[in-house]
């Protein structure tokens, strides 16, 4: 019996060993708003006590279009856009709760009601009455819940391999088709695990999962990613959101729409598959689809010259009053 409860602290200890040797410390807040949020980075206060980590670039007399990042992103997903845009549009872009430095919701909340009611508060800050909305991915989401919302603060929406209608099959996905960061999310127990143990290479190979354009995925872009996501509150929020399923907007909302609509795709998307783009500008009223060879999950930086060009041309068409 004694060499039983010395085997077992023996094991225990090695279990502590192992996890100090493993652990991925939380980043310090201050060293990464030194990092990622200097000039022209604003931090803006809303409700229920979160301050907002935004841009706000361009003239503000026009036209507004705000921009939403994906799951585990952050606003420089969309660095490339916003120099692009920024001469002829004002420009806004934030980190949604639970990203970048904005960091964790006060009160943990992760409803997709409590991220369009965010867009809210951001825009009302900034004075913004009327804006194009778009999003990437998660960001796109809450694009269209917003829209589904709040249909008369819009001129449009900019959907990037956007999640939010129903997940079809997709039959012509690899069998290893996915992200390995986010099954790791989905999965109880691991999740824990991966709140205080978050390698690196982990964020890495998630990120090269999510391309087609392989070289985009530097250094600086894991570095960002990894530092984010171990943000303070952020790894928790994460899995909170995971945890909670996918909840898409329903045919009818979706079919309400009734903005202009603009879908930018990549072909090889393997996170959601281009038959899911397809099945919002079909059921989208007046909406506008254009696919991108060789594209992954990104579009927005495997892409950026060719994706802007082709959404301010389409912004140009747009009805927006300054």
């Amino acid at each position: 019996m004694k060499w039983f409860v010395r085997i077992l602290a023996v094991i225990a200890a090695l279990l502590v060993i192992l996890f100090l040797v493993f652990r991925t410390p939380d980043t310090d807040a201050a060293e990464m708003r030194a990092k990622y949020g200097a000039a022209p980075s604003q931090f803006v206060e809303i409700a229920n006590g979160v301050t907002v980590h935004l841009r706000d670039e361009g003239p503000r007399d026009a036209p507004a279009i705000i921009l939403l990042h994906g799951s585990n992103s952050d606003l420089h997903t969309w660095d490339e856009w916003a120099a692009g845009l920024i001469d002829t549009y004002r420009v806004i872009r934030f980190d949604q709760v639970g990203h970048g430095l904005t960091g964790p919701d006060a009160a943990g909340d992760y409803s997709r009601a409590n991220y369009v009611e965010d867009i809210r508060e951001v825009a009302d800050a900034l004075g913004v009455k009327t804006f194009v909305l778009g999003g990437n991915s998660m960001g796109g989401k809450h694009t269209l819940a917003f829209a589904a919302r709040y249909p008369e603060r819009l001129n449009g929406l900019v959907l990037v391999d956007a999640s939010g209608g129903p997940m079809p099959e997709d039959d012509t996905q690899d069998d290893d088709s996915g992200n390995i960061g986010f099954t790791i999310a989905k999965t109880p127990g691991i999740n824990k695990i991966a709140e205080q143990i978050t390698p690196r290479s982990l964020i890495a190979q998630s990120l090269e999962q999510s391309v087609s354009i392989k070289s985009v995925v530097d250094d600086a872009m894991i570095d960002r990613y990894w530092e984010l996501l171990r943000y303070p509150g952020n790894r928790a929020a994460t899995m909170a959101r995971f945890t909670t399923g996918y909840d898409p907007l329903t045919r009818e909302q979706i079919e309400a729409i009734t903005v202009p609509v603009l879908i930018q795709w990549g072909d090889e998307d393997r996170l959601i598959p281009l038959s899911a783009g397809r099945w919002l500008d079909q059921t989208i009223p007046d909406s506008e689809l254009l696919i991108y060879s060789g594209i992954g999950h990104l579009p927005q930086k495997e892409l950026p010259a060719k994706t802007v060009a082709d959404a301010k041309a389409w912004l140009s068409e747009l009805d927006m009053p300054d």
